[in-house]
């Protein structure tokens, strides 16, 4: 077992193999092994950092359950990074919650930013803890999130997620199919045994990790210029690349309100988010060998989507071969031109546009993000293969329309994709879309 582990980890003794024979056939790493529950003595420096936009009505909650959190007062710095809120969470923090740290933004700086700004905030803290503002913790949350840190079983931790009332699962860890669209194992599911087990995971959650502090400002930190969504993925993928380890801890737990801060922006500026910031983890953390198979697969299936999503009921103005001027006459040609020259644009859904600009920031500066790659591929100490059996479900699809489906399977089957993820299939139902 300690060779198997050893290749499937990445170990420096162990020899590259292809992604079926490193997984053993089975499709999952290992689960780890959790030491006894830390003393007091041994509980580190924390600072948690929550950051907050308009988001008043959770900030109670959430700080009532950090004040009662079974951790050592004197140990525990809380930062709540507000991004420009105009609701009156800058007035209430200061009136009710004053032994929070906060700092105002006079500009919403995003996620990635802000967290960012907590963490260099923090410079005495041992490990750097990140949540969102409308969660609530168990007492123990804190104890459980950095024990496997601080005793040596990983880099990084992500909690057991509830939704707010307990009734289903949020998040248990996390996995992506192969051209970057994220998965929170057990979303949507009832609570079950099997989320009970602590196990490698591609990322933490940036709604409720913890990571050594050391290890996050060696990596980088999030990536700013994803703003928001996908800053966790490509975080937790560039430490599995950089060598380190992500672990799920089930003693964990923490409540959610699932996106409650999402749905007070547009539907366009999100959905711009969601399409580029896969493409560009995608485009930085792998391989260059498997980025050429799997980039030409991902923008065809990216651009499928967008065409979804258009609103184009009927192609065929633009299809030549429908054309028959001679049927229209004299008269008719000539109103046709005329309604041309008029009618020079047509209606297209906002999440199209949001689609072509999302994807046009990485195609459209091409040169940065070579660079932005290069910086991560240069201090690669892990293969692509020991990484792949963290994606859960690589051939998950998200569309359920024929034409998408079927692309999907045909494009893994043509650039090879296939091939790289034989036998890596979690076996588990496909997330809810």
């Amino acid at each position: 077992m300690s060779g198997l582990l050893g290749r499937l980890l990445g170990r420096a003794d162990a020899p590259a193999r292809g992604a079926a024979e490193s997984a053993a056939g089975a499709g999952l790493l290992p689960a780890p092994v959790h030491g006894a529950a830390l003393s007091d003595k041994d509980l580190p420096r924390v600072a948690i950092t929550i950051l907050n936009f308009n988001g008043r009505h959770h900030l109670e909650r959430c700080f009532e359950s950090l004040k009662a959190l079974d951790y050592p007062r004197e140990r525990l710095q809380v930062i709540l990074i507000d991004n420009a809120s105009s609701d009156g969470s800058v007035e209430e923090c200061r009136a009710k919650h004053a032994w929070v740290r906060l700092v105002v933004n006079e500009r919403n700086v995003g996620f990635s930013a802000g967290c960012n700004q907590g963490a260099a905030l923090a410079t005495d803290a041992r490990i750097q803890v990140f949540l969102n503002n409308d969660m609530r913790v168990d007492p123990r949350w804190l104890r459980e999130l950095v024990g496997p840190i601080v005793r040596g079983e990983c880099a990084a931790t992500t909690a057991k997620m509830f939704s707010w009332d307990g009734s289903v699962m949020n998040s248990c860890g996390g996995g992506m199919n192969f051209h970057g669209i994220g998965i929170q194992k057990g979303y949507e599911e009832k609570p079950a045994a099997c989320y009970d087990q602590p196990a490698r995971s591609l990322f933490a959650c940036g709604g409720a990790m913890a990571i050594d502090a050391r290890v996050f400002a060696d990596s980088g930190g999030f990536d700013e210029e994803f703003f928001a969504y996908y800053e966790d993925v490509d975080l937790g993928w560039r430490l599995w690349v950089l060598g380190h380890e992500i672990h799920y801890v089930p003693k964990a737990v923490c409540y959610h309100h699932h996106s409650s801060t999402s749905r007070t922006f547009p539907m366009e500026t999100i959905r711009l988010l969601q399409v580029r910031n896969p493409i560009l983890a995608c485009f930085k953390n792998y391989s260059d060998e498997n980025l050429r198979k799997v980039f030409p697969a991902q923008l065809a299936l990216a651009m499928r989507r967008t065409l979804l999503v258009a609103g184009i009921g009927d192609d065929a103005p633009f299809r030549i071969e429908r054309v028959n001027p001679r049927a229209a006459g004299v008269v008719g040609h000539l109103w046709e031109k005329a309604r041309h020259k008029v009618q020079e644009t047509i209606p297209v859904r906002r999440e199209a546009v949001a689609d072509l600009i999302g994807i046009n920031d990485l195609l459209g500066n091409w040169p940065h993000w070579v660079r932005r790659r290069a910086e991560v591929q240069a201090r690669r100490k892990r293969l692509d293969e020991q990484i792949f059996p963290l994606f859960d479900k690589p051939f998950w699809c998200i569309e359920s329309e024929q034409g998408y489906q079927d692309l999907h399977k045909g494009a893994s089957s043509f650039f090879g994709i296939d091939a790289l993820f034989t036998g890596l299939d979690s076996g588990r139902p496909d997330p809810r879309k």
